[in-house]
């Protein structure tokens, strides 16, 4: 039972952005299983001065802190934690509340200084007990340190995870500063040039540059050939000739020359963005346990040696400072590699060695999702570089039906990437009600691969149409569904295109309200309503109940969101989704093609020559519709499982709910070497 462990006790401190909803999770977590959670404020500092910089948290302590910025325990540098006799203080202040579970949320210098603190902690206690201020038997009460780390730091510089917390709320900001400049700039022909935090590390510059579409792009691990200022103007030049209003240059603040020579923004000027594991991380330590972070991969939490990553890390570091560049890019990770090779694929057109046979159709099928366009712009240009002649398709399979047909070119899908909805056009017609006209066209346009980006609808649409094989041979060609509905309910992949913006656009929703709550010390509650749960709890229901029965206790609201869903902008996450998803599905249906083709034509009726394009928890994967059609619920448009309905435990712990551990599945060990970094990611 969660409850006997009465003796445990966790401490929690943390430095930097966003840091808040893993304060909460861990402090919740802490204290659902029984223990004693102190936070220490002010960082090492706290951890070192004592008093009342460490103080026992409560169940409420952690309220109505998920939402705000910065960290509500503080940050400070220290630098009597970096000696001797600073741990030894802080060694004591433990000892003093009888905490052995350490959970430090920072970079990797915090996390390296508390592996450090770890491994002296025997002898720390030894010299307390020689000097008598603490006796042997509180020593042998508290003799082993646990330690688990979770990565706080916007720069996304730590090896061994997808991301840090704090990134995605620095590439928001970063995004919206670049939606105002694109929005007020159409009038005016200039050049902005963006500088962005990442002073060893290019993440952030980098994933805005991909979300942004950006003309140009500086990054400490690849500093530009010499001569750059000349190529850099020339290109610059060439995309105002084509008519562009704007240019978008970005540097992250560490760029450096060939030659380790800063770039400054100025310069360029001139010439021209998982706390209950770690709890149960903590929990479940032994003495043989090596320290360890927390880390995302995918959608799943994994614990990583804290030391591996760091040393990783500094690896990295190492490789920059010698110059090194190609190998610093490779141990930054697979993802960040995929990053900056799509960035330079998509900026900027490259004739294609030779033209190809094959003729690529898109078009995007049921309601719109964010990320959408992204997705289109990305397979339109992916497509020009491979040769391919592509077709945009308006209105879905009725515009294919129709003929509402085009072939587009690179500068057709400019300034897609942060457009919401669809700029194709989207309807929810199936192929079934005009599968003979569908045929006439893919006949007509000779189209030999088709690219459907969206929904239920445009899965069961590539079903349909696979099914139809046997009836109609045009329909032998290569099919790639990608996901892209707020709902996330299409089957072979764990995200939607979409589902990142509708989350975020839920969250934004009454803020003002929420906000006006949160200054109060009134008790609140707040009740989530999918809108087809229950034929009798509707939503008028439940207001009505609420209001009848907590008057003068409590008043209640009801805020419909409907199709405020759909968001406007995409997130960062959904642009850049869906710009990997475009590439990877063309590069996948350009092997299919060339695999098919056979004296001037494609056939392709296998069942691998149909599929969805998705991410499967750590990677990209292919599946084919027939198979997915197993498990599929048709009746209630989802697949039969469903990974993120495991989410529901999580949120019942962190409501304090009582449930069994027994039934929480704990993240693995992995380690992180070169090879895992090798290791193809989902984005």
């Amino acid at each position: 039972a969660p409850h006997s462990r009465g003796h445990f006790r966790v401490t929690l401190w943390g430095a930097g952005s966003r840091m808040n909803a893993a304060v909460r999770a861990v402090t919740r977590m802490g204290i659902y299983v029984g223990a004693k959670v102190f936070l220490i404020y002010e960082g090492y500092e706290g951890l070192v001065e004592g008093g009342d910089n460490i103080k026992q948290a409560n169940w409420l302590s952690v309220s109505n802190i998920i939402q705000l910025g910065g960290t509500v325990i503080g940050s400070a540098r220290c630098k009597a934690f970096t000696t001797r006799a600073g741990r030894l203080r802080a060694a004591r202040n433990l000892v003093e509340h009888g905490i052995t579970n350490l959970c430090v949320i920072g970079g990797d210098g915090s996390l390296t200084g508390a592996d450090i603190f770890r491994s002296e902690w025997g002898e720390l206690l030894e010299e307390l007990v020689q000097d008598g201020q603490i006796s042997e038997e509180v020593a042998q009460e508290n003799s082993r340190l646990n330690i688990v780390g979770l990565v706080g730091s916007i720069d996304n510089d730590f090896c061994g995870t997808d991301m840090t917390i704090g990134t995605d709320s620095a590439l928001h900001r970063i995004m919206e500063v670049i939606d105002a400049i694109t929005t007020t700039a159409q009038s005016h022909q200039r050049t902005f040039v963006l500088e962005v935090m990442g002073r060893h590390c290019g993440y952030l510059a980098l994933v805005s540059g991909l979300a942004s579409g950006a003309d140009w792009l500086f990054i400490p691990e690849s500093p530009p050939e010499d001569g750059w200022e000349d190529l850099m103007c020339e290109r610059l030049g060439e995309t105002r000739s084509r008519g562009s209003r704007l240019n978008i240059i970005i540097i992250a603040e560490g760029a450096i020359d060939r030659s380790g020579k800063p770039i400054s923004s100025n310069y360029v000027k001139d010439s021209s963005k998982m706390g209950m594991e770690a709890v149960m991380a903590l929990l479940e330590a032994t003495p043989d346990t090596p320290a360890c972070v927390v880390s995302l991969s995918g959608n799943q939490s994994v614990r990583l040696p804290l030391m591996e990553c760091v040393q990783v890390t500094k690896d990295v570091q190492k490789a920059m400072d010698e110059k090194r560049f190609e190998e610093a890019i490779q141990l930054r990770g697979r993802s960040f590699e995929n990053n900056w090779n799509i960035y330079k694929l998509l900026a900027h057109q490259k004739p294609a060695q030779e033209k190809s046979p094959f003729s690529v159709a898109i078009l995007n099928v049921g309601a719109p999702a964010a990320g959408m366009n992204a997705a289109v712009r990305s397979a339109v240009r992916i497509s020009i570089c491979q040769g391919h002649t592509i077709y945009a398709v308006s209105d879905g399979f009725e515009g294919l039906a129709k003929g509402q047909i085009r072939e587009v070119g690179w500068h057709d899908v400019a300034g897609w990437l942060g457009r919401g909805g669809s700029m194709l056009g989207t309807k929810r017609t199936l192929p079934k009600t005009c599968m003979e006209k569908i045929v006439e066209n893919v006949r007509k346009f000779n189209i030999q691969g088709l690219l459907v980006i969206g929904g239920f609808e445009a899965y069961e649409g590539v079903l349909q149409l696979v099914e139809a094989r046997g009836q109609y041979e045009e329909l032998c060609i290569i099919m790639c569904v990608i996901p892209a509905t707020i709902s996330n309910n299409v089957p072979g992949t764990d995200f939607s295109l979409g589902s990142d913006t509708a989350v975020n656009a839920a969250m934004e929703a009454n803020v003002e309200h929420l906000t006006d709550k949160m200054k109060t010390d009134i008790q609140r509650g707040l009740v989530l309503r999918n809108e087809k749960c229950h034929e009798h709890y509707t939503t008028e229901f439940l207001y009505n109940l609420y209001s009848s029965e907590g008057k003068g206790i409590f008043d209640c609201r009801i805020n419909v969101l409907g199709h405020l869903q759909q968001g406007g902008a995409p997130t960062p996450f959904d642009r850049n989704y869906g710009t990997k998803l475009g590439v990877k599905a063309v590069l996948w249906m350009s092997e299919k093609l060339e695999e098919s083709y056979c004296k001037g034509r494609v056939f392709a009726n296998s069942d691998d020559s149909a599929c969805v394009i998705g991410l499967r928890k750590k990677v990209v994967a292919f599946s084919p519709v027939t198979e997915l059609k197993k498990v599929t619920d048709f009746e209630h448009r989802l697949p039969q499982e469903q990974w993120w309905l495991n989410l529901r435990l999580m949120l019942k712990m962190l409501a304090n709910y009582q449930i069994s551990l027994t039934e929480y599945i704990s993240g693995k060990m992995e380690h992180v070497t070169r090879r895992t970094l090798s290791i193809e990611k989902g984005f």
